[in-house]
């Protein structure tokens, strides 16, 4: 396994709203569709939104594991990682401005499998703990700029 030696990435999304609620979201090579689910008057054409939050998180955790093994010389046959997260929609709806929009609490349970000791793999979840970057995301604040762009035909301004 080889890694990058670049030191900057820059990631990039583009997310088109196709219909209702439904979102074509191009990554690289990539399509998927996100959407909102029924109870959102989405048509759950796809994983929704936070939905996908919480994937980014248990994915890059388990591709974390795998290279922190690696790095480590590690034996590591399995890693399953499950995540959760409240949500208390009033935030999203603005029903009760004290609440917040985004997640609430957020769990996360690693399960390893390997040769190796508890002392080992415990050392190893500190590394990816240490070095995971979503994780690293959902911990700490990230400074985010937000441009809108209105174009021709939107209406009169009022």
């Amino acid at each position: 396994m080889s890694f990058a030696t670049a030191i900057d990435q820059v990631f990039r999304t583009t997310n088109d709203l196709q219909q209702d609620t439904e979102v074509e979201v191009r990554i690289g090579n990539h399509r998927i569709t996100v959407d909102a689910p029924p109870i959102l008057e989405g048509a759950g054409a796809g994983p929704n939104p936070v939905e996908l939050a919480l994937a980014s998180l248990g994915s890059c955790q388990a591709i974390a594991y795998r290279v922190w093994a690696h790095l480590r010389g590690v034996q590591l046959d399995k890693v399953t990682v499950e995540v959760d997260g409240d949500l208390d929609l009033r935030g999203f709806f603005g029903v009760e401005e004290s609440v917040r929009p985004g997640f609430g609490d957020v769990r996360v349970r690693v399960r390893l499998e390997g040769p190796e000791s508890v002392v080992v793999y415990r050392a190893l979840h500190a590394d990816v703990d240490r070095h995971c970057p979503v994780l690293d995301i959902f911990k700490n604040p990230v400074p985010v700029a937000v441009e809108v762009e209105i174009g021709r035909g939107t209406g009169r301004e009022t």
